[in-house]
């Protein structure tokens, strides 16, 4: 990406699910957004595992990638990110070795370190805490080698389809573990700071210092989350955070559940420390106008560098939630 070129504005979609909906409801939704984001040119679309959280319905991600792509054209589609320590490598190259061969050239494979769920759940998915650690370098060198082996090469055990299909592999994290160790092996990397971004420039630097070029990525591409919540004036776009804020304080008290309707004021929800604790993990967002988002958009470019920007936007109604990353993605052609 040269100096003239604008930067890629990419989609995280968590398949919200709002009060009185259900999850063929998001579904459908995410599938409009995928539409409009395909037609109004955001770089690529990523869906995020996550379980036993009732407000989110993107839990069996490879699905509900192929859904989307089956239903729009050109849009790069993709995990953001498989949790991989819940799930067999072989398993993970197979399904995106899958999609790959029904989409070729349109999918993203990115990787989280985390279970993506509780204590109790992760153990319903029968894998346990202490190895996840030790394996996940292992594993993610793994699914390389499988993506990078000639296709005709004769191994042991290989994914059907998957070998040889070289699929973009990206490292996401909030910490610094995921920054180096996508810059030892030559990824891309992608930093969750839309909801931890506490580490964010510490891990740039970190993995922009440490990165080796690799067949696969010959110089660092860094990409940063952040919420964007856009509407016609700043007073909406607040209006309208308050659903994600509601959803933050809801998880913080062990009770998840559907993304709320938005509410006038907040102060008759939250206590101080836990309106400390959501400003905090949520201050990665970009709310307001068009032209506010478009401020904001400078900043976190000027200030962290970062090669691509992925949008999140947890919002309750529909309409407006399709409104917000179009209006997003005119602030960010106004730059």
């Amino acid at each position: 990406m040269s100096d003239l070129d604008p930067i890629p504005l990419s989609v995280l979609d968590l398949a919200p699910i709002p009060q009185g909906a259900v999850a063929r409801d998001a579904f459908h939704h995410s599938l409009d957004l995928a539409r409009q984001a395909e037609a109004l040119g955001f770089n690529r679309y990523w869906l995020a595992e996550h379980h036993n959280m009732t407000g989110i319905a993107s839990a069996a991600t490879a699905v509900l990638i192929g859904y989307l792509a089956a239903n729009t054209t050109t849009l790069r589609l993709g995990s953001g990110g498989v949790m991989l320590p819940n799930h067999a490598p072989l398993v993970i190259a197979e399904q995106f070795g899958t999609l790959e061969s029904l989409y070729p050239g349109r999918i993203d494979l990115g990787l989280g370190r985390a279970p993506g769920s509780d204590q109790r759940t992760m153990m319903a998915l029968r894998r346990h805490q202490s190895g996840m650690v030790d394996t996940f370098p292992q594993d993610v060198s793994e699914l390389i080698q499988w993506f990078d082996a000639p296709a005709d090469a004769q191994l042991p055990v290989q994914p059907v389809p998957g070998l040889g299909l070289n699929i973009p592999v990206w490292l996401l994290g909030s910490s610094l573990y995921s920054a180096q160790l996508a810059a030892q092996l030559g990824l891309p990397f992608a930093f969750a700071s839309h909801f931890a971004p506490d580490m964010l420039f510490q891990a740039f630097k970190l993995y922009r210092e440490k990165f080796v070029p690799s067949a696969r990525l010959e110089k660092p591409w860094a990409m940063v989350g952040v919420n964007i919540v856009a509407a016609d004036s700043d007073r909406d776009a607040r209006f309208l955070f308050t659903s994600m804020q509601q959803q933050f304080i809801n998880l913080r008290r062990g009770q998840p559940g559907p993304l709320p309707a938005p509410v006038d004021n907040m102060d008759n929800i939250w206590s101080p420390s836990e309106q400390y604790g959501v400003q905090q993990a949520l201050s990665m967002s970009l709310v307001g106008n068009k032209e506010t988002v478009r401020h904001g958009l400078a900043s976190l470019m000027r200030e962290t560098g970062a090669d691509e920007i992925m949008v999140n936007g947890q919002i309750f109604d529909h309409q407006a939630r399709l409104h917000s990353f179009a209006l997003a993605m005119e602030a960010r052609n106004a730059l």
